[in-house]
């Protein structure tokens, strides 16, 4: 930790330059990737026509939302209308600064860390970083003055915060292991295993995680057209509608580049790039580092090609009543495994069967839970005839399943005629 916080003022400017350049341009390279990606998984040509192959197909869509008008409505509360998007931006860039890109490199004389900076709890930072980020949602569904951006900005808060819950329970597994919550020792403890193979539940429920905590297909529910037009940012256009949409994207790189540090190895190169001597020093990290985000932005991209939206409540009770108890026994059952490794001397293997069997059996048993729930017999309507009245001329007591009876009658005998 002690190389941090040494550098010039300049190199630490030319770092925060180089961060928010390569944030931009993986947004443009994103947009255009899925476009493209998604056309060819639909039959479809995708962006062809603006720059070589439709490349600056991105950019020619920023400067059209540049040049919009902007349209800001009467109810709307002013401050807090203008004030959202620019929450929603900026959290996105800042969670970039912990995030190590390769080692120690020699860089105009000066030894600096390709990472902006970093310090012993930088991975709860970005927790708190994409918190403040919920405050942009929220406030922009609030301050429209449109009920379906309300309702947008709730339903977007509330999933938010429930995966964020799920995707902070991954991350404990990997502070048991390695030690820190520190980036860039979290990097030099995946020296020879990666943590997704060591940890793959862990890595399993942070990639389903991270496509909730982004609104992504499948789970782009408060973006539901059918349900809300456009969830929170309803109302918004031109520029301020660009910040939103940059901050999805800037997102998405942010939790893939997360990904890459915690449970991909980070900068150090794959199996068997990683016999070459020179794979790990240098600049070469740079590029497989970059490598692995491209892979998971893929993974995003083929998601949104592939899966049908999922209705709210189930999104909503897979989070809560699967991924957070599946997470929490599965850091009971690690931390149990690392006592008993500590104490007993188990091998990795003997490891990997105490946790994982429990856990096998846990999914399972949920599994098993849902079939059979979703196996149970519908109950039929009772059959039903109508009574006379009684003899004095007074109405009989109302009785509920009666009256069910009776309207379901009424229903079949009026579909009938």
């Amino acid at each position: 930790m002690s190389i941090f916080g040494v550098d010039p003022w300049w190199v630490v400017a030319i770092k925060v330059l180089l961060v928010f350049v390569i944030l931009v341009l993986l947004t443009l390279f994103t947009i255009y990737a899925e476009r493209r990606v998604v056309a060819r998984m639909q039959q479809r040509i995708g962006p062809n026509r603006t720059g070589p192959a439709g490349t600056l197909q991105s950019l020619m869509d920023g400067v059209k939302l540049a040049f919009k008008e902007e349209i800001i409505p009467t109810n709307a509360h002013r401050a807090v209308y203008w004030i959202a998007p620019v929450i929603s931006a900026v959290a996105a860039f800042m969670t970039f600064a912990v995030i190590p890109f390769g080692p120690v490199v020699d860089f105009a004389g000066y030894l600096t860390p390709l990472q902006l900076t970093d310090f012993p709890v930088s991975v709860l930072y970005v927790l708190a970083v994409a918190s403040v980020g919920i405050y942009g949602l929220v406030l922009a569904g609030w301050s429209s003055g449109s009920t379906y951006s309300l309702l947008g900005g709730l339903r977007s808060t509330a999933q938010v915060i429930s995966y964020e819950i799920a995707m902070g329970l991954s991350f404990v597994a990997v502070f048991l292991y390695a030690g820190s919550m520190s980036t860039s020792q979290i990097v030099d403890a995946q020296t020879s295993l990666w943590y997704a193979v060591l940890l793959a539940p862990s890595f399993l429920i942070y990639l389903i995680s991270m496509v909730g905590e982004t609104n992504r297909a499948p789970f782009d529910l408060p973006e539901a057209e059918g349900e809300l037009v456009g969830g929170f940012h309803t109302e918004y256009s031109s520029l301020k509608f660009a910040l939103f949409f940059l901050a999805e994207y800037i997102n998405m790189v942010t939790v893939s580049a997360l990904a890459t540090t915690l449970f991909l190895g980070g900068w150090r190169a794959p199996w068997p790039i990683s016999l070459w001597e020179g794979a790990n020093e240098g600049y070469w990290p740079v590029l497989w580092f970059f490598l692995k985000v491209c892979l998971l932005l893929f993974i995003f991209i083929w998601l949104r090609g592939t899966l049908p939206r999922l209705r709210y409540d189930q999104f909503m009770h897979f989070g809560w009543k699967v991924l957070i108890p599946v997470a929490l026994a599965w850091i009971v059952l690690i931390a149990i495994a690392r006592g008993l490794r500590g104490e007993v001397q188990l091998s990795a293997t003997q490891t990997v069967l105490l946790v994982g069997v429990p856990l096998g059996l846990l999914l399972l048993a949920l599994f098993v839970r849902d079939w059979r729930g979703d196996q149970r017999p519908k109950r039929e309507p009772e059959e039903f005839a109508l009574d006379e009245s009684l003899a004095d001329g007074t109405n009989p007591p109302v009785d509920d399943e009666r009256l069910v009876g009776a309207i379901n009658l009424w229903a079949g005998v009026k579909r009938d005629s």
